[in-house]
């Protein structure tokens, strides 16, 4: 039996997975492009070259582009008249900008608990959280994995709930063969480092409504009308604009994103096939619903009954000793985050977001890019993970 790299034995992998960002001379050519064209800022032809891409590639109208994938969220509560006092519900596993947006807007964030199988905030639990002052639901499509909009939609109709989706993971997922972000009054998207798509930062606002889509234009444009004059500010707004450097690479990068999708989803399910006969780790379960998922997030869940001794953190550190970059997820729902002890919240019982926190790890999608002999070492770290826990009873009090 093979010791452990963690313990001083020899890694299973010792070169590196698939490199993130991905780029070559059609980001360089584009970004030339810009430069020459002397139109580097918010107004370059290629932003909303970009805007109007982005939005026909996910089914909607109109795309408001901005900085960051935060603000995009805050243009879209902004817009849709969410006023202080207001309570948005939103999913407790998610990055924290999805419930700090409602606190900036000065409204009130309402925690619900997630599905197990999917992540995604649960429909099921949605009705009890409503009160008359509930505006609106921010359904997070968590790790690229559609949430389930057929539900939502049905209950933000039902109570009259302005619905905003956080598709900052889902760039080109799929709910029933229509694009997500394209379902509610809005669809937030990130470009951060991280994501499916970047331009280093960024995000951009999809809608369907020319309305909504004017009123966020405005926030994120100093408060201007489309067609106004320069000095024309007809509400409050601020400058979120994105520049035509990260617009140009967006389109190189949005260009790519259909061939990366297929190929996440091909390793996706070469992994999750030999993991499943691996035992010790369970893999994600997709809704059938589901015709396109985003794949930003491969999320495990430790097998409980297999590695009792084990730790989600024991696990990720002894598959990293291996050369295989797992990462733990939330260390906890982002509740209990220190900065929701100054601001009005809501929390209902999460039981799952809770488990969620003790029991999954998950790898990152440019790992799913790699080719698949790579995947081996993948599985063979697994293995090894599991045959030495299974003569080291004491595993989780030597790492």
């Amino acid at each position: 039996m093979s010791t452990l790299a963690l313990f001083g034995g020899v890694p299973i992998r010792q070169k590196p997975f698939a490199q993130w960002p991905v780029f070559d001379d059609t980001e360089r050519q584009a970004v030339l492009d810009v430069l020459e064209s002397g139109a580097w800022g918010g107004y370059s032809p290629t932003v909303s070259s970009f805007e109007q891409t982005f939005a026909n590639h996910h089914g909607s109208r109109f795309g408001i582009s901005a900085s960051n994938g935060t603000v995009t969220l805050e243009m879209a509560l902004l817009a849709a008249g969410i006023h202080p006092g207001d309570e948005v519900i939103v999913p407790p596993i998610t990055f924290i900008a999805t419930a700090t947006a409602v606190l900036r807007v000065g409204a009130v964030p309402v925690f619900v608990d997630i599905e197990p199988a999917t992540c995604n905030i649960d429909p099921r639990r949605l009705s009890d959280a409503i009160t008359p002052a509930t505006r609106a639901i921010i359904p997070v499509h968590f790790g690229g994995h559609p949430a389930d909009m057929d539900a939502i939609l049905e209950i933000a109709r039902k109570r009259g709930l302005i619905v905003i989706e956080d598709a900052a993971h889902a760039h080109g997922a799929h709910w029933k063969d229509r694009p997500v972000g394209s379902f509610g009054q809005f669809g937030s998207f990130s470009f951060q480092q991280s994501k499916n798509m970047t331009a280093g930062e960024g995000g951009i606002l999809l809608t369907n409504d020319e309305g909504l889509a004017a009123k966020a234009r405005a926030v994120s444009n100093q408060g201007r009308r489309q067609g106004g004059a320069w000095y024309e500010h007809v509400t409050l707004g601020t400058n979120y604009r994105l520049t035509g450097w990260q617009a140009a690479i967006l389109l190189a990068q949005l260009a790519r994103l259909p061939e990366q999708m297929k190929k996440r989803a091909r390793n996706a399910a070469i992994l999750s096939e030999a993991l499943t006969r691996g035992g010790v780790l369970v893999p994600p379960v997709t809704d059938s619903r589901v015709t396109a998922h985003g794949l930003y997030l491969y999320v495990l869940r430790l097998n409980t009954s297999e590695l009792a001794d084990v730790s989600v953190e024991h696990f990720t550190k002894a598959l990293s000793a291996e050369g295989i970059p797992g990462a733990a997820t939330y260390p906890y729902p982002i509740y209990t985050n220190k900065v929701f002890e100054s601001f009005a919240h809501r929390r209902m019982e999460c039981p799952e977001a809770e488990r969620f926190c003790r029991e999954c790890f998950w790898i990152s999608h440019e790992i799913l890019l790699a080719e698949e002999e790579d995947l081996v070492d993948f599985v063979r770290a697994v293995e090894k993970i599991r045959d030495s826990v299974s003569t080291l009873p004491s595993l989780r009090l030597k790492i």
